[in-house]
């Protein structure tokens, strides 16, 4: 990595945190008192998503402030689309099936866990009080898992540009890809600390708050980050991995559908959990050895 590649990984770690940590500590903690546990879904949406924007005006500033300019190096056109389609459907449909997997391995190690009913969704949205689960709750969550890449690619090509879009390539420029998604993730969730500290995932007042919750969130992004990692250097585009953060971010409630009694965020069934995330953590297991394959058959 050369001297100002090294001068613009700084700039937009410094512009992307300090914008982020300002908003964050300035607008989210004085709206509910640090507490996101207490905002509606639609409220957390608006306030976060502004957040996810920051990463995308980073890389701006960065570009403009050292004359880096956007040709060929934006990391966002699709590249050769008819050979690397098949990893817009892996960022497209891969998290969702990765989150229902997670969360069907947490049922089978919890039976007493399933509510078939889906008693805890319907207590949780009242607009769902009246659904039948089979005949609208599923179909419900898989329209979910179709709408929400789409429907999520504003604000998740914000972050996705930022972290998978620009400062991972500035990365591998210097460094071999594991050390390299170990580095991206660890600073993309550093990034998310203040979230975390107001509950954002984890809540509040669990054992070793809020520092086992900021540990928990490196692991988690470092995990999902090999994913998104995988599907932007493969398909030569950002835009795959910022419909497969649009599908995590839209579909990770439908790990709850049918749960039942006491769960922790910490274990599962949502994808933050150690088990509700084992489907990401086998895909980052094998899509790592891929990329370590191919760089060590490349001779880099």
């Amino acid at each position: 990595m050369d001297t100002m590649t090294k001068k613009r990984v700084f700039l937009f770690l410094i512009t992307t945190f300090a914008l982020s940590w300002e908003y964050e500590m300035g607008v989210i903690f004085p709206v509910n008192s640090g507490n996101l546990n207490g905002l509606q879904p639609v409220q957390l949406q608006l306030l976060v998503g502004v957040v996810m924007l920051v990463p995308a005006i980073g890389v701006v500033i960065v570009r403009f402030v050292t004359k880096e300019g956007f040709r060929d190096s934006s990391f966002i056109a699709p590249v050769e689309f008819k050979r690397t389609l098949k990893y817009w459907m892996l960022g497209y449909f891969g998290p969702f099936l990765l989150i229902v997997i997670g969360a069907m391995l947490y049922h089978l190690i919890m039976p007493e866990s399933f509510d078939f009913h889906m008693s805890y969704l319907k207590g949780t949205i009242p607009q769902l009080q009246k659904i039948d689960p089979l005949a609208q709750g599923i179909p419900m969550i898989l329209g979910a898992a179709i709408i929400a890449p789409v429907a999520n690619i504003v604000t998740c090509f914000g972050e996705e540009w930022g972290w998978r879009g620009y400062l991972l390539p500035k990365l591998l420029e210097g460094y071999h890809i594991v050390p390299s998604l170990i580095v991206s993730g660890v600073i993309w969730s550093l990034w998310h600390a203040p979230l975390t500290l107001f509950g954002h995932n984890y809540g509040l007042g669990y054992p070793g708050y809020p520092v086992t919750g900021i540990i928990a969130m490196c692991c988690y992004c470092t995990i999902i980050g090999v994913f998104m990692s995988f599907v932007t250097l493969k398909s030569g585009s950002c835009i795959p991995a910022a419909l497969a953060h649009g599908s995590l971010n839209g579909t990770a409630l439908a790990s709850l559908a049918f749960i039942k009694g006491m769960w922790s965020p910490f274990i599962g069934p949502v994808p933050v959990g150690i088990i509700g995330g084992s489907g990401f953590i086998v895909a980052a297991i094998i899509l790592v050895g891929i990329l370590f394959r191919e760089e060590r058959k490349a001779g880099l």
